[in-house]
């Protein structure tokens, strides 16, 4: 795998994690990032993926990855475990954001969320043009079919953490091809940003 084969948003995960730390990635999918820490970053990483066909494909490319929920088995790590817990362009598919937040920041010593930015510019027309849920680049599902059920805006994140006592150390939005656009703590993000990264660590 070469530096430039992994999704920018991605990369932009990466580079928020220190070598040889400690990483358990949640929804790792085939576990193209763990892979590519593993490689560039010699980082001991541990995947947890809900799909079988995830967890298969992540193993046979000699990745530490077990099937589970986010949702319910996050309760069975030790707190203080890894030096991060990444969630990325998941967060808004689990049925307890809120929840699955605060055993990140109990399991790691910081956690690092990406999610798709309900809040951006063309959701907001789109609904008020046609009245109707949504399709952009970052949210490519119908509304009978999604996996998303808890969409949010980075506001809406940012309040959550404020309510939760969880201190952001950096906040980056992102256009759909994965391009910075601003610091998603600034009053532009929510409306021009499509997609935020977020690095969080406990008060």
């Amino acid at each position: 795998m070469s530096a430039a084969s992994i999704r920018v948003d991605l990369q932009l995960v990466a580079d928020m994690v220190e070598p040889n730390s400690r990483v358990l990635d949640l929804g790792c999918g085939e576990g193209i990032l763990l892979d590519y820490l593993h490689r560039f970053k010699q980082v001991d990483g541990r995947g947890m993926e809900l799909s079988m066909a995830g967890v298969r494909a992540a193993v046979a490319h000699g990745l530490s990855v077990i099937q589970g929920d986010a949702d319910t088995d996050l309760k069975d790590y030790p707190s203080g475990a890894f030096d991060y817990v990444i969630l990325s362009q998941t967060l808004q598919a689990t049925r307890e954001p809120k929840g699955v937040l605060e055993h990140m920041l109990r399991i790691g010593r910081r956690a690092i969320v990406s999610f798709p930015n309900f809040g951006h510019w063309r959701v907001r027309l789109s609904l008020l043009r046609h009245g109707r849920m949504p399709m952009t680049e970052t949210l490519t599902y119908q509304w009978y079919d999604t996996p998303n059920i808890h969409l949010c805006t980075i506001r809406d994140f940012m309040a959550l953490c404020d309510e939760l006592g969880i201190v952001i150390e950096r906040a980056i939005s992102l256009d759909s091809k994965g391009t910075i656009r601003f610091d998603a703590g600034g009053r532009l993000a929510n409306l021009l940003g499509e997609q935020a990264v977020f690095l969080l660590k406990r008060r």
